[in-house]
């Protein structure tokens, strides 16, 4: 691996560990030229089904999209950005384990519902009134009542 301050050649581990519960390996690096320390992550690579929206187009899974809807439910929300990658790598994996080469969104938006449900419960009626296309206050409400009820 290149040194990301000196382009050298030749870095070397100075220590190992395991992230994104296990997922990943963040490795800590140094330069055998200058010296500098820096971190890299390692995951496996593997394939991801194919996404099918609701007008029946495909499109390819796309994580950055599925941790933008996360953020934007929990925007100035009391939640840890680790519990959000759990929830992130959950997904993933169960969307992996449906062993499918194509998944409908619906799959999905009922997955990250049910995270958001657990992790706040604000950020779920917000994902929910977008979700579900809510079209009044009644609507709001019927989902918070159901929420109480839980």
């Amino acid at each position: 691996m290149f040194c990301p301050f000196c382009t050298n050649e030749e870095t070397k581990v100075v220590d190992s560990r395991l992230v994104a519960g296990g997922s990943q390996i963040k490795r800590r690096r140094e330069c055998t030229d200058c010296g500098e320390r820096f971190s890299t992550y390692e995951e496996a690579e593997l394939v991801m089904p194919r996404i099918i929206k609701s007008n029946e187009r495909r499109e390819p899974f796309d994580e950055s999209k599925l941790r933008a809807g996360f953020h934007k439910a929990l925007e100035k929300r009391p939640v840890a950005s680790d519990q959000i990658e759990d929830a992130v790598q959950k997904i993933k994996d169960y969307v992996r384990k449906i062993g499918e080469r194509e998944v409908n969104s619906q799959v999905l938006g009922k997955q990250v519902m049910a995270h958001l449900k657990k992790l706040d419960q604000v950020a779920y009626v917000r994902y929910a009134s977008v979700y579900q296309n809510f079209q009044d206050i009644k609507d709001f409400a019927d989902e918070v009542s159901e929420l109480s009820k839980d």
